[in-house]
């Protein structure tokens, strides 16, 4: 086996979740790319058939499942999809998310609520749903933010909370499940990377608040987020667990 051979992943499954959009459908390909077949969960269900395209473009089987990861019983179907197509599930990209920007002092608890409720609880069912059935050697990847590490200039009280919650979750079901089950759990802390989110976001704001501080002075592309992400898939950091990996172009040194 040879360096490379170690970032393969001929043989394994993964689930993907918020694959309908913006970095999910980079995960998903570049799973497919590395050798996974992939199953596909979102809310806009609609939307994964494209998604799914490019998996099998690659060469790779896929299914869609609309999932709602705020709802358990849906984390549970995905999963369950997943090992009636292909098996078993080996590797889970827990990326569904939302991000908010609303001052702290008019933040409704409702408004609050579902920030928590998706970008932390559903990652939290879903891993309950993979812990179950994935076996030795098995991979759980949780998408928080350099946010849950530094701020960056937006009221994201919410955002922040949710993704440093998820930085410790990561750590927890490491402690839980490595030496117990042989899963490793981490996480990828992304900074600003282009996507449908930032599409959203004001210009300004990254040219006041996020280049400056970015050493390469610019936004990340997703094929670099998505190499990392195969690293913490594969066999590449079969020694690494509970860790979380900042890709943030250099933010948390300013």
């Amino acid at each position: 086996m040879t360096i490379l051979d170690l970032f393969r992943l001929d043989g394994r499954v993964a689930v993907v979740t918020g694959a309908s959009s913006g970095l999910g459908v980079a995960f998903a390909q570049a799973l497919a790319e590395a050798g996974a077949d992939v199953a596909l969960g979102a809310r806009r269900e609609d939307r994964l058939a494209d998604t799914r395209a490019l998996v099998e473009k690659a060469g790779r089987r896929a299914i869609t499942v609309r999932t709602d990861v705020t709802e358990p019983a849906d984390c549970d179907a995905l999963v369950a999809a997943a090992v009636a197509e292909f098996g078993k599930v080996d590797i889970l990209v827990n990326n569904a998310g939302i991000g908010t920007a609303v001052p702290a002092t008019r933040e409704t608890p409702e408004q609050f609520r579902a920030v928590i409720d998706l970008n932390l609880n559903g990652c939290y069912w879903m891993a309950q749903a993979c812990g179950r059935v994935m076996g030795p050697g098995s991979s759980i990847i949780n998408i928080s933010s350099v946010l849950g590490l530094t701020t960056a200039g937006l009221p994201q009280a919410a955002y922040a909370a949710s993704k440093a919650g998820l930085i410790g979750l990561t750590r927890d079901l490491a402690g839980q499940w490595t030496s117990r089950k042989g899963i490793r759990v981490n996480a990828l802390a992304p900074g600003y990377f282009e996507s449908e989110m930032t599409d959203q976001m004001e210009s300004t704001f990254f040219e006041q608040n996020v280049l400056p501080r970015t050493l390469f002075g610019r936004l990340g592309r997703a094929e670099e987020l998505a190499a990392a992400l195969i690293f913490l898939a594969s066999d590449a950091s079969g020694y690494l667990t509970g860790f979380t990996l900042p890709i943030e172009g250099g933010m948390l040194t300013n």
